[in-house]
């Protein structure tokens, strides 16, 4: 499997890793963290240095709850920094995480390459076929209901195939419109209980059959920190515990927001499979 990047393929032999960079003041994690332009080229540079693959950028905090923002208020935190990133680093792929079209459009006229999209489409009706004109790749997410409300008692009839059976009819629309380049996300954490976090992790493997890149983004979220009862900053030994996990059972992309150690959890799974 492949996907093309501004002209550039990108394989997945080797599993890639994308860099999480919010630029939002209330993210569960790193929110207000990389607040200027000094601290936002420090963290990408370290990132490079680290071995990252993608910069993933965000201005719109989707934890659960999440306030809603405005247009203009998403593409005041993106816009600068992606100019800035592509300036000091032309050579790093930049994915924009939006749900909106808008924000998706600008974003790649100011250098990012990738459009990282939550709702697969569904708070946008419009971003396929922007994302069409744009002629970029594409990462769909599964996520029930909306950022607000999706952690209110979320229910499946067969969690696994309700998602799996989602996202196939994602693709087929995508493809039908012109968007070859897709990359899919199961969208850990949106609209799912503890349970079912754990369900998806364990039939990771059954997403290898819809024939597209898979990610995986659990770094330090509740699935990790509710078991072992702690908290964001205390679970990046789960995470990398959970990252393994993601690799051995089919993911090609590791969302995180700890590049160093999910770049050894790469090197070593590497390493295993060698021997096999």
């Amino acid at each position: 499997m492949t996907i093309n990047i501004g002209g550039n393929i990108m394989n997945f032999k080797k599993p890639k890793i994308m860099g999480i960079l919010n630029v939002t003041p209330d993210s569960f994690y790193d929110g207000g963290v990389f607040n200027s332009e000094k601290k936002v080229l420090n963290q990408v540079n370290t990132m490079i240095d680290e071995g990252v693959d993608i910069i993933d950028i965000g201005g719109y905090s989707s934890k659960p709850g999440a306030e809603n923002i405005s247009l203009d208020t998403e593409l005041k935190r993106v816009i600068p920094y992606i100019e800035i990133i592509k300036k000091n680093f032309e050579d790093i792929p930049v994915s924009i995480d939006t749900f909106r079209s808008k924000v998706a459009k600008e974003a790649v006229n100011h250098g990012a390459e990738i459009i990282n999209d939550i709702s697969s489409g569904d708070l946008d009706k419009t971003m396929f076929e922007t994302v069409s004109e744009l002629k970029v790749p594409y990462i769909m997410m599964h996520m029930k209901g909306k950022p607000i409300d999706m952690q209110i008692n979320p229910v499946y009839k067969n969690l696994v195939v309700d998602i799996s059976e989602n996202l196939s009819k994602k693709i087929f629309e995508a493809r039908t419109k012109g968007i070859n380049d897709i990359i899919i996300d199961p969208g850990f954490g949106f609209g799912k209980t503890v349970n079912d976090n754990y369900i998806l992790l364990k039939n990771l493997s059954f997403f290898k059959e819809l024939g597209c890149p898979i990610l995986v983004g659990i770094s330090r979220k509740s699935m990790i920190y509710k078991v072992l009862n702690t908290d964001p900053q205390n679970s990046l030994n789960g995470t990398t515990c959970l990252n393994t996990i993601s690799l051995m059972n089919g993911a090609n992309i590791l969302r995180v927001h700890d590049v160093k150690q999910a770049k050894e959890v790469v090197d070593l799974y590497e390493s295993l499979n060698s021997r096999l």
